[in-house]
C-alpha cells in the first residue's frame, strides 16, 4: 500500500492535521513525539524519549497493555520531532536520529540524523505466540534485528564462557550463580545499544541472519539508544535507567573475608593481625551463620540476629572494628528459615515465594521481593537487628538470583506480586538491592550505601551495588574467564564489579598444602593482581584460608607479592576516587575494554583479556601458570609507558612483557596525569596534602582530582571540590587550574610534587625521584617542566 505524497513534503509536529489525513489509509497516527500504527496483527508505537533515545512498543492488535517498567526511570523529554511521510513510510527525525517506520511490514530502521544506517528492526520480525503463564493468558514474544555482517557487539551479561565479542552466540538468559544476564547489546563501532525491557527467563540468539530476543510477556518493548561511542552509549543507558552514585572512599580499600568467621572474636582478631603486620585494610566482612543455630539446624537462617554465644556483644564488636579504623560488612540473604520472625510475618501476608532456597533441607524460602510492602518488612528487621543496632557499614547481599534448590519446573509458576516467578525472575537482584539501598539512604544520609551482591540487572547501578562473579572455582581457566565476563557486564552501564580473589572453591589445592601450596600461591597472587584493578578489591573463599599470613611470612615471595599489590591499591586511591567521581558525574566506567577508547583500532575488538582501569592505566592480568613472558597488545594511536620500569613503547603492536610472579603488565597511556597518594594503613589515615603528580609525556593530557568528605551524601548538595590539571606536551607546561567547590575540612593550601616520568624516575610503585614542588592555594598556577 502506498500513499501518493510528494517527496518534497516535510511535515512537523505543528502539521498534525495534514499528517493524519495522509496517513489515514495506513492507520498511522501522530502522537506528541512519535507515531502509532497498526500492521501484521500488532499495534506499534514509536516514541522519542530524548533526541538520542527511542522507545518501540508493540502489542497484539486490540490488546493494549499498561506497563510500568522496573528498570526505566526516565520520562520522555519535551522536544521537537519532525515527522514526514514518504513512499508509504513514516520518517521521524530528532536532532540526532532518524527513524523510518514501514507501516506495512512493521520494520523500523534507525539512522543518524545525517543518514548513516545504524540498525534495522526486521520486517515481519516480531511475533506473539499465545502462552498460558500459570493460568494467565500471555505470549511468547520474539523480535529480531538485522546487523552488519562483521559488526561486533557486546553486553548481554556476565557470561563465564571466555568470549568477549557476543556475535554468533546463543544464551539462555536465566540469572543464576555465576551467570548474570540483561537483555541488552551494544555496538561500540556504530555507537548504539538496545535494551529489551523484559525480566522473564529469556533467549538471546545471534547468527549471520539476525539477532533476536525471545521472552514471556504481553508486549515487545525496547529502547534504542544512540551515543556515538561507547561512553556516549553508557551515558544514554544511565540517563534511561539511573546514574551511579558515589561510593565512600573506604570502599576502594582492601576487604578481607572468608567462609566463615565463626565468632566475633575470630573476625576481630584477623583485623588486629593486619594492623600488627601493618598491611593496609579497610573492611572486614562477616559471612553467614552469625545468627543462632538451634540444635545445629538452619531453622533460624538469615534471622538478622546474632548468636548469643558466638557473638555475645555485636555492638562492641562493631565499635572495636571502627576503633581500629576499619569498616564492617555483614551478609544478608533473601531467604528465611522456618523459625524466623520474618518468615512468619511474610508467610502470614502471602509474601513468600514457596520454593526451596539455600541451604539444602533447611526449609528456607525467599521473600517476594517484587512486593513493596515485603521490601519494607525486610528492611524493618534488617534495620532493627543489625543496622541501627550495631552500625555496620555495608551489606553483602548473597544469593540474589536467588539460589533455587530441589528445583521443579512448577516452581516457576509460583505467584509473585507482579505475576509468575518465571515472568520476573531476572529482576530479583534489582528489586532486592533497591529495597535495601533506598531504605538505608532515606534513613541515614551520613553513611553512603555500600552493597556487594551476587547478581544484577540493568538499572542496578543506581543503587551503587557492586556485583561479584559468584562462587567461581579456584582454577586458572576460571581466572581467565573473569576478565571478558567483567568487561561485557560493565558495558551494560553497571560500573561496579569484582570477584573472589583466589576463587571461591579452593579445596582442590589442599592436597599440596592449601595456602602453602606453591601452585595455589601463584594462582592466588595472579588473582590478587587482577583484583587490585577492579572496582572492589576483596579476598574471599572457602576450604583454604585467605588471610595474608597463611601464605607465609614477610620476606617470602607470596607474602611480599600480596603486600606489594595491596599497598599499590592504596597509593592509587586519589586516582581511583577521582575515577569514581568520573563514573558518577560523567557516566564514566572503571573497567574499560580497549575498544572503548580505541574504536578505530580493529585489533581491539576481540581483546577481552586487557582493559583500562579508569582512563589511563592499561592492565593485562596474567592468567596462565609458570610463565616468564606475557603478550600485551598496546592499542594504536598513542604511546605507552611501562608502569614498572618507565620504558616507552609505541602503540599498535603486541609486546612480550617479562613477568616475574610479583609483576603483571601495567602500562600508562601517554598524556596521562596520575595522582599518587601517601602510604597508609587505611584509606583516610592521611590527608592528600602532598600528592605526587606523575605526568607521562608524549601527548597532551587532562585529569580532574576530586575530593569530598569521603562519606555521606553532602556531595549531592555540591559539597565537594575538583582541581583540573592540564598538560601541554609541546611546551612542557602543567597548568593547575582554580579549584572549584569546597566542603568542610577541605585542604585550603597544599603541595604537589610534579614529576615528568622518564626511565630515571624509579620504580612505578615507589615514590619517584626528581620533579618540582608546587605550593597550591586553590588559584591557577602554571609550571614549566
Amino acid at each position: 500500500m502506498k500513499i501518493n505524497l510528494s517527496k518534497k513534503v516535510g511535515l512537523v509536529l505543528t502539521c498534525a492535521t495534514l499528517f493524519a489525513t495522509v496517513c489515514e489509509a495506513q492507520n498511522v497516527q501522530q502522537t506528541s513525539q512519535g507515531i502509532k500504527c497498526n500492521t501484521q496483527g500488532m499495534d506499534i508505537s514509536v516514541e522519542f524519549y530524548s533526541p538520542t533515545i527511542v522507545r518501540v512498543y508493540k502489542t497484539p492488535e486490540g490488546k493494549p497493555y499498561d506497563k510500568e517498567s522496573l528498570v526505566v526511570i526516565k520520562s520522555p523529554e519535551r522536544m521537537k520531532v519532525e515527522i514526514s511521510q514518504e513512499q508509504g513510510q513514516a520518517t521521524l527525525k530528532s536532532s540526532s536520529l532518524k527513524v523510518i517506520v514501514n507501516p506495512s511490514t512493521g520494520g523500523i530502521s534507525f539512522y543518524t540524523a545525517g543518514g548513516k544506517e545504524l540498525l534495522k528492526d526486521k520486517d515481519y520480525g516480531t511475533s506473539f505466540a499465545g502462552k498460558d503463564d500459570a493460568g494467565t493468558p500471555s505470549y511468547q514474544v520474539r523480535s529480531a534485528f538485522l546487523l552488519e555482517k562483521d559488526e561486533p557487539i557486546y553486553g548481554v551479561g556476565q557470561v563465564m564462557d571466555g568470549k568477549f565479542n557476543r556475535r554468533n552466540s546463543m544464551h539462555h538468559m536465566q540469572n543464576e550463580n555465576m551467570f548474570t544476564y540483561s537483555p541488552y547489546f551494544m555496538s561500540p563501532v556504530k555507537g548504539y545499544a538496545v535494551y529489551w525491557d523484559n525480566y522473564s527467563i529469556s533467549e538471546f540468539a545471534d547468527s549471520p541472519q539476525e539477532l533476536s530476543f525471545q521472552s514471556l510477556g504481553h508486549c515487545a518493548d525496547y529502547y534504542f539508544m544512540y551515543g556515538k561511542d561507547s561512553d556516549g552509549v553508557i551515558a544514554q543507558v544511565r540517563d534511561l535507567t539511573g546514574h551511579s552514585p558515589m561510593l565512600p572512599l573506604w570502599a576502594y580499600g582492601f576487604f578481607q573475608s572468608k567462609e566463615r568467621y565463626h565468632t566475633q572474636e575470630e573476625n576481630l582478631s584477623v583485623l588486629k593481625k593486619y594492623r600488627e603486620l601493618q598491611i593496609p585494610i579497610d573492611c572486614m566482612i562477616q559471612d553467614w551463620r552469625y545468627w543462632p543455630e538451634y540444635n545445629r539446624t538452619d531453622s533460624a537462617w538469615n534471622s538478622h540476629s546474632f548468636d548469643p554465644e558466638r557473638f555475645p556483644n555485636p555492638k562492641k564488636w562493631a565499635d572495636e572494628i571502627h576503633r581500629l579504623n576499619a569498616k564492617l560488612m555483614i551478609v544478608a540473604w533473601p531467604g528465611f528459615g522456618s523459625k524466623t520472625e520474618q518468615r512468619k510475618e511474610l508467610d502470614a501476608k502471602g509474601m513468600i515465594i514457596n520454593f526451596d532456597t539455600w541451604p539444602p533441607q533447611s526449609g528456607a524460602r525467599p521473600y517476594d521481593v517484587y512486593n513493596p510492602e515485603a521490601r519494607d518488612i525486610y528492611w524493618k528487621y534488617l534495620n532493627k537487628g543489625i543496622f541501627s543496632y550495631i552500625g555496620n557499614d555495608g551489606w553483602w547481599l548473597d544469593s540474589t538470583e536467588p539460589d533455587h534448590i530441589n528445583r521443579k519446573e512448577s516452581d516457576y509458576d509460583l505467584p509473585t506480586h507482579l505475576g509468575s516467578y518465571r515472568s520476573v525472575k531476572n529482576a530479583y537482584s534489582l528489586m532486592h538491592n533497591s529495597g535495601i539501598a533506598s531504605h538505608q539512604k532515606a534513613q541515614n544520609k551520613d553513611k553512603r550505601v555500600v552493597i556487594l551482591t551476587r547478581s544484577g540487572f540493568i538499572g542496578q547501578q543506581r543503587y551503587g551495588s557492586n556485583t561479584w562473579s559468584g562462587d567461581v572455582a579456584s582454577t586458572w581457566e576460571m581466572l581467565e574467564k573473569q576478565i571478558p565476563a567483567a568487561l561485557n557486564y560493565t558495558l551494560m552501564g553497571i560500573p561496579n564489579w569484582n570477584s573472589d580473589i583466589g576463587g571461591f572453591f579452593a579445596g582442590r589445592w589442599n592436597e599440596g598444602g592449601g595456602a602453602k601450596n606453591p601452585k595455589y600461591q601463584e594462582l592466588y597472587v595472579r588473582w590478587m593482581q587482577f583484583g587490585a584493578f577492579c572496582p572492589m578489591m576483596r579476598s574471599h573463599g572457602t576450604e583454604v584460608a585467605r588471610e595474608i599470613w597463611n601464605f607465609g611470612e614477610r620476606g617470602s615471595w607470596c607474602f611480599d607479592a600480596q603486600e606489594k599489590m595491596i599497598k599499590l591499591r592504596y597509593r592509587l586511591l586519589p586516582y581511583t576516587y577521582s575515577t569514581s567521581w568520573d563514573v558518577s558525574h560523567n557516566d564514566g566506567t572503571f573497567m574499560r575494554p580497549l575498544l572503548m577508547d580505541f574504536t578505530t583500532d580493529k585489533n581491539t575488538y576481540e581483546v577481552g583479556g586487557e582493559f583500562l582501569f579508569g582512563r589511563s592505566i592499561l592492565v593485562t592480568p596474567v592468567t596462565r601458570p609458570e610463565v616468564t613472558e606475557w603478550p600485551v597488545y598496546l592499542p594504536a594511536g598513542t604511546d605507552w609507558w611501562d608502569f614498572w620500569n618507565n620504558e616507552k613503547q609505541q602503540g599498535g603492536q603486541t609486546v612480550a612483557r617479562s613477568v616475574s610472579k610479583d609483576i603483571l603488565p601495567v602500562y600508562i597511556k601517554a598524556g596521562s596525569i596520575l595522582p599518587f597518594g601517601p602510604s597508609v594503613q587505611y584509606s583516610t589515615e592521611k590527608s592528600w596534602d602532598n600528592l605526587e603528580i606523575r605526568i607521562y609525556p608524549g601527548a597532551d593530557g587532562i585529569f580532574t582530582l576530586y575530593e569530598d568528605e569521603n562519606d555521606n551524601y553532602n556531595y549531592e548538595k555540591g559539597l565537594c571540590s575538583t582541581i583540573c590539571f592540564r598538560w601541554d606536551d609541546h611546551t612542557r607546561r602543567l597548568t593547575i587550574e582554580d579549584r572549584k567547590g569546597d566542603f568542610p575540612g577541605m585542604l585550603k593550601n597544599r603541595k604537589f610534587k610534579v614529576i615528568v616520568v622518564n626511565q630515571k624516575s624509579g620504580t612505578g610503585d615507589q615514590p619517584m625521584k626528581g620533579g618540582k614542588t608546587v605550593n597550591y592555594t586553590g588559584k591557577n598556577v602554571t609550571v614549566k617542566l
